[in-house]
């Protein structure tokens, strides 16, 4: 069985067209050139994200009735592979609308601020983005202090968000919030903001590595939000929110495991024609060794990504698992990297090669969607160890 055959093994025929199809479509629409240079200017993949609308990809994971395709979260992780696998900043840039963002209108939302949002998204008409992390709050997110102030027919938000991802490239946020202070977690309350409403302002922060899709502070100075425009029950955000890990945690490990791949496939074609003492590195066991260790990282956190997958498909609910692949596959991203940078030698670490970028752009995946120490405390209390 050829590599290729091993890689689609267990995908449907339709899994493995969405595999295929997507990547022939940023092939021609994000060529490397041209992701180096969104890189270096720190400019949003506009062209790639319109294409991948268009093309029908926003509406995958969303239902028919919003113009979706309603597809399951096998097909949802095999298309942000395919996504990560030709860049994991375009990956990010799908989830953060569709997923982190979207998620939250497709079950949060009045049936009329659905109609209103979701066909849109799914259009590519509308981007979003998930603003959560704050200042003093970010593994220990019911420490948030935003407040949401009821006021007629509206709520008043006052606050700041930082580090929040395609935010300035953003028409709508949605923002969690305190509405009951005094009750920790039970008092935290989610909105959908129009980002051209009066008070609020975005500012873009520059990163070591996503810098297609940077992050940004988002203050807010007494924003007036409808309060229709209130998602789930009022004091409910924090049950929406963790309804809402594990299909984030599903992604973040599915675009760790692409994006291995990619580094794999990348430092591969590099070595074949560097040659040292007479003969190509990749027939030195130093550099063979290497490259079956990132195989062995790059197959473990698919494995793990689409056990994930089914286990949600068959209607589970997997705490533990989705906290294991997002740890195993971000921190395995981070290790091929770096051993990606040393096999290529003093070539991995010029701009002028990919792989500085994969180095960087791996490094916040054990950090974002949840710490890997959180994500280990997470797989404890799901131990029953008393």
């Amino acid at each position: 069985m050829s590599n290729h055959q091993n890689r689609i093994f267990g995908l449907t025929e339709a899994q493995v067209m969405i595999q295929s199809s997507v990547q022939d479509l940023l092939a021609r629409c994000l060529p490397p050139e041209k992701v180096a240079q969104l890189d270096e200017d720190r400019q949003f993949p506009f062209e790639a994200y319109d294409a991948m609308a268009k093309a029908g990809w926003m509406g995958l994971p969303h239902p028919q009735e919003w113009g979706g395709s309603g597809g399951s979260f096998k097909d949802l992780a095999v298309l942000i592979e395919a996504i990560a696998y030709h860049n994991v900043q375009m990956a990010s840039a799908y989830l953060t609308t569709v997923v982190y963002a979207g998620m939250h209108i497709r079950f949060g939302a009045s049936e009329a601020l659905k109609s209103r949002i979701l066909p849109k998204l799914v259009s590519g008409e509308l981007r979003l983005a998930f603003s959560l992390t704050e200042p003093q709050s970010g593994s220990d997110a019911a420490s948030i202090v935003t407040r949401a102030v009821r006021d007629g027919d509206d709520y008043v938000i006052t606050g700041q968000k930082i580090y929040i991802t395609c935010a300035h490239v953003a028409d709508h946020l949605v923002v969690v919030t305190k509405t009951s202070p005094d009750q920790g977690h039970r008092g935290i309350s989610i909105f959908l903001v129009d980002v051209k409403s009066p008070g609020l302002c975005i500012t873009p922060l520059r990163g070591l590595g996503r810098r297609m899709i940077h992050t940004n502070q988002v203050f807010f100075d007494g924003v007036r939000v409808p309060a229709s425009h209130l998602l789930g029950e009022l004091d409910g955000g924090w049950k929406n929110m963790m309804q809402g890990l594990n299909i984030e945690r599903l992604c973040l490990a599915a675009a760790a495991a692409g994006n291995c791949q990619r580094i794999i496939d990348y430092a591969a074609a590099y070595a074949r024609v560097r040659v040292q003492f007479g003969q190509a590195i990749t027939h030195f066991q130093a550099i063979g060794h290497k490259f079956a260790e990132m195989q062995m990282m790059t197959e473990t956190a698919r494995v793990l990504t689409y056990r994930v997958a089914d286990m949600l498909d068959a209607g589970l609910r997997p705490d533990m698992e989705t906290a294991i692949a997002k740890a195993v596959a971000t921190e395995n991203n981070s290790k091929c990297a770096d051993m990606g940078i040393q096999i290529m030698g003093g070539a991995g670490l010029m701009m002028d090669h990919e792989m500085q970028m994969y180095l960087r752009d791996s490094r916040v995946g054990t950090i974002g969607g949840g710490t890997s120490e959180i994500m280990r405390t997470v797989i404890a209390k799901n131990m029953d160890l008393g």
